[in-house]
Protein backbone atom coordinates (compact mmCIF):
# COMPACT_ATOMS: atom_id res chain seq x y z
CA UNK A 1 0.00 0.00 0.00
CA UNK A 2 1.28 3.30 -0.62
CA UNK A 3 1.75 5.68 2.23
CA UNK A 4 -0.62 8.78 1.42
CA UNK A 5 0.31 12.19 2.94
CA UNK A 6 -1.80 13.75 5.59
CA UNK A 7 -2.44 17.36 5.42
CA UNK A 8 0.58 18.88 7.65
CA UNK A 9 -2.11 21.06 9.60
CA UNK A 10 -5.31 21.53 9.96
CA UNK A 11 -5.19 25.00 8.71
CA UNK A 12 -3.40 26.83 5.95
CA UNK A 13 -0.76 29.50 6.54
CA UNK A 14 -3.45 31.84 5.54
CA UNK A 15 -5.69 31.10 8.48
CA UNK A 16 -2.87 31.02 10.93
CA UNK A 17 -1.52 34.09 10.03
CA UNK A 18 -4.68 36.19 8.78
CA UNK A 19 -2.44 37.27 6.16
CA UNK A 20 -4.94 38.12 3.77
CA UNK A 21 -6.76 40.21 5.62
CA UNK A 22 -4.01 42.49 6.75
CA UNK A 23 -2.72 42.96 3.73
CA UNK A 24 -6.22 44.02 2.23
CA UNK A 25 -6.33 46.88 5.10
CA UNK A 26 -2.70 47.60 4.03
CA UNK A 27 -4.13 48.61 0.36
CA UNK A 28 -6.69 50.82 1.55
CA UNK A 29 -4.11 53.95 3.20
CA UNK A 30 -2.35 54.05 -0.34
CA UNK A 31 -6.10 53.83 -1.92
CA UNK A 32 -7.19 56.50 -0.69
CA UNK A 33 -4.20 58.72 -0.46
CA UNK A 34 -3.53 57.88 -4.58
CA UNK A 35 -7.82 58.59 -5.35
CA UNK A 36 -7.44 61.79 -2.97
CA UNK A 37 -4.29 62.86 -4.80
CA UNK A 38 -5.40 62.24 -8.26
CA UNK A 39 -8.91 64.16 -7.10
CA UNK A 40 -7.51 66.70 -5.38
CA UNK A 41 -5.69 67.92 -8.25
CA UNK A 42 -2.24 66.67 -7.33
CA UNK A 43 -2.85 67.75 -3.88
CA UNK A 44 -0.21 65.66 -1.52
CA UNK A 45 -2.10 67.35 1.46
CA UNK A 46 -5.41 65.75 0.16
CA UNK A 47 -3.32 62.44 -0.44
CA UNK A 48 -1.79 61.78 3.17
CA UNK A 49 -5.28 63.66 5.04
CA UNK A 50 -7.18 60.44 3.30
CA UNK A 51 -5.16 58.03 3.73
CA UNK A 52 -4.34 58.70 7.88
CA UNK A 53 -8.17 58.93 8.17
CA UNK A 54 -8.85 55.94 6.11
CA UNK A 55 -6.18 54.33 8.48
CA UNK A 56 -7.49 55.51 11.53
CA UNK A 57 -11.21 54.61 11.01
CA UNK A 58 -9.97 50.94 10.09
CA UNK A 59 -8.16 51.09 13.38
CA UNK A 60 -11.35 51.99 15.08
CA UNK A 61 -12.82 48.90 13.57
CA UNK A 62 -10.47 46.71 14.61
CA UNK A 63 -10.21 47.54 18.02
CA UNK A 64 -14.57 47.09 18.33
CA UNK A 65 -13.48 43.70 16.61
CA UNK A 66 -11.29 43.13 19.38
CA UNK A 67 -7.56 44.07 17.98
CA UNK A 68 -4.79 44.66 20.45
CA UNK A 69 -4.13 48.28 20.69
CA UNK A 70 -0.77 48.05 20.00
CA UNK A 71 -0.74 46.31 16.71
CA UNK A 72 -3.26 49.07 15.68
CA UNK A 73 -1.38 51.86 16.70
CA UNK A 74 1.81 50.40 14.98
CA UNK A 75 -0.04 51.08 11.66
CA UNK A 76 -1.59 54.24 12.12
CA UNK A 77 1.91 55.55 12.98
CA UNK A 78 3.14 54.21 9.74
CA UNK A 79 0.84 56.09 7.95
CA UNK A 80 1.50 59.12 9.87
CA UNK A 81 5.23 58.98 9.10
CA UNK A 82 4.63 58.22 5.58
CA UNK A 83 2.14 61.34 5.45
CA UNK A 84 5.30 63.69 7.21
CA UNK A 85 7.95 62.38 5.07
CA UNK A 86 5.88 63.48 1.70
CA UNK A 87 4.35 66.75 3.02
CA UNK A 88 8.47 67.61 4.31
CA UNK A 89 9.99 66.84 1.03
CA UNK A 90 7.06 68.06 -1.06
CA UNK A 91 7.17 64.68 -2.98
CA UNK A 92 3.87 62.78 -3.09
CA UNK A 93 6.16 59.47 -4.36
CA UNK A 94 7.89 59.87 -0.58
CA UNK A 95 4.66 58.71 0.58
CA UNK A 96 5.46 55.39 -0.33
CA UNK A 97 9.03 55.67 0.86
CA UNK A 98 8.54 53.70 4.09
CA UNK A 99 6.63 50.70 2.01
CA UNK A 100 9.63 50.57 0.03
CA UNK A 101 12.50 50.68 2.81
CA UNK A 102 10.19 47.94 4.92
CA UNK A 103 9.87 45.82 2.17
CA UNK A 104 14.14 45.94 1.89
CA UNK A 105 14.84 45.39 5.31
CA UNK A 106 11.87 42.28 5.15
CA UNK A 107 13.64 40.92 2.12
CA UNK A 108 17.04 41.28 4.16
CA UNK A 109 15.68 40.02 7.29
CA UNK A 110 13.96 36.87 5.32
CA UNK A 111 17.23 35.79 3.59
CA UNK A 112 19.37 36.07 6.55
CA UNK A 113 16.82 34.33 8.82
CA UNK A 114 17.16 31.31 6.47
CA UNK A 115 21.02 31.59 5.94
CA UNK A 116 21.15 31.28 9.84
CA UNK A 117 18.59 28.34 10.11
CA UNK A 118 16.23 30.45 12.04
CA UNK A 119 13.58 30.86 9.05
CA UNK A 120 11.29 33.64 10.15
CA UNK A 121 7.93 31.49 8.71
CA UNK A 122 9.24 28.89 11.37
CA UNK A 123 9.51 31.47 13.98
CA UNK A 124 6.35 33.42 13.01
CA UNK A 125 4.06 29.94 12.86
CA UNK A 126 6.01 28.55 15.97
CA UNK A 127 4.89 31.06 17.92
CA UNK A 128 1.67 31.42 17.07
CA UNK A 129 1.22 27.41 17.56
CA UNK A 130 3.34 28.18 21.21
CA UNK A 131 6.10 26.19 20.02
CA UNK A 132 8.63 28.67 20.65
CA UNK A 133 11.70 26.72 19.19
CA UNK A 134 10.34 23.18 19.65
CA UNK A 135 9.95 23.08 15.21
CA UNK A 136 13.65 23.33 14.81
CA UNK A 137 14.60 20.19 16.31
CA UNK A 138 12.62 18.51 13.94
CA UNK A 139 14.87 18.40 10.57
CA UNK A 140 12.43 17.85 8.15
CA UNK A 141 9.93 21.16 9.35
CA UNK A 142 13.57 23.03 10.02
CA UNK A 143 14.03 22.11 6.05
CA UNK A 144 10.60 22.59 4.64
CA UNK A 145 9.88 25.88 6.93
CA UNK A 146 13.25 26.89 4.60
CA UNK A 147 12.24 26.26 1.30
CA UNK A 148 8.85 28.15 2.11
CA UNK A 149 10.46 31.15 3.52
CA UNK A 150 12.07 31.40 0.23
CA UNK A 151 8.67 32.99 -1.25
CA UNK A 152 8.61 35.25 1.20
CA UNK A 153 11.67 36.43 0.31
CA UNK A 154 10.63 36.28 -3.28
CA UNK A 155 7.68 38.89 -2.60
CA UNK A 156 9.85 41.19 -1.33
CA UNK A 157 11.92 41.56 -3.90
CA UNK A 158 8.94 41.70 -6.81
CA UNK A 159 7.60 44.82 -4.90
CA UNK A 160 11.01 45.89 -4.97
CA UNK A 161 11.78 45.42 -8.09
CA UNK A 162 8.48 47.35 -9.62
CA UNK A 163 8.43 50.13 -6.51
CA UNK A 164 11.99 51.37 -7.14
CA UNK A 165 12.15 52.25 -10.84
CA UNK A 166 8.81 54.04 -10.11
CA UNK A 167 9.70 55.87 -6.93
CA UNK A 168 12.71 57.04 -8.73
CA UNK A 169 10.86 58.63 -12.02
CA UNK A 170 8.44 60.18 -9.09
CA UNK A 171 5.31 58.87 -10.83
CA UNK A 172 2.80 58.73 -7.80
CA UNK A 173 -0.25 57.89 -9.20
CA UNK A 174 1.85 54.52 -10.57
CA UNK A 175 3.17 53.53 -7.29
CA UNK A 176 -0.56 53.85 -6.09
CA UNK A 177 -1.42 51.47 -8.87
CA UNK A 178 1.53 49.14 -8.08
CA UNK A 179 1.65 49.44 -4.56
CA UNK A 180 -2.28 48.04 -4.80
CA UNK A 181 -1.37 45.31 -7.59
CA UNK A 182 1.39 43.96 -5.07
CA UNK A 183 0.00 43.91 -1.83
CA UNK A 184 -2.94 42.13 -1.02
CA UNK A 185 -2.92 39.90 -4.04
CA UNK A 186 0.63 39.26 -3.64
CA UNK A 187 0.31 38.35 -0.15
CA UNK A 188 -2.15 36.17 -1.13
CA UNK A 189 -0.42 34.41 -3.57
CA UNK A 190 2.62 34.10 -0.81
CA UNK A 191 0.57 32.15 1.18
CA UNK A 192 -0.56 29.69 -1.17
CA UNK A 193 2.55 29.02 -2.85
CA UNK A 194 4.78 28.82 0.19
CA UNK A 195 1.66 26.51 2.56
CA UNK A 196 2.09 24.00 -0.74
CA UNK A 197 6.20 24.56 -0.37
CA UNK A 198 5.47 23.15 2.64
CA UNK A 199 3.51 20.16 2.40
CA UNK A 200 5.43 19.06 -0.45
CA UNK A 201 8.43 19.86 1.48
CA UNK A 202 7.23 17.51 4.67
CA UNK A 203 7.91 13.50 3.92
CA UNK A 204 4.60 11.50 3.87
CA UNK A 205 3.62 10.60 7.03
CA UNK A 206 4.68 13.69 8.94
CA UNK A 207 2.39 14.41 11.59
CA UNK A 208 2.00 18.39 10.70
CA UNK A 209 3.22 21.54 11.69
CA UNK A 210 1.75 21.16 15.34
CA UNK A 211 3.53 17.83 15.92
CA UNK A 212 7.32 18.10 15.42
CA UNK A 213 8.90 15.06 14.95
CA UNK A 214 11.65 15.40 17.27
CA UNK A 215 14.82 12.66 17.31
CA UNK A 216 15.04 11.57 21.05
CA UNK A 217 17.52 8.44 20.35
CA UNK A 218 20.26 8.62 22.48
CA UNK A 219 23.64 9.39 20.68
CA UNK A 220 26.29 6.30 20.46
CA UNK A 221 29.39 6.58 22.15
Amino acid sequence: MTATRPDPAGETFAELLGGRRAALDATLGPLAFGIAFVAGGRSIEWGVGAAVAVTAAIGVWRLLRGDKLGAVLIGLLGVVVAALIALYTDRPEAFFLIRIATNAASALAWAVSIVLRWPLLGVVVGGVLGQRGTWRRDPALLRAYSRASWIWVLQYVVRLAVWLPLFWAGQAEALTVATIALTWPVVAACLAVSWYVMRKSLPAGHRGLRHPVIDTTPAKV
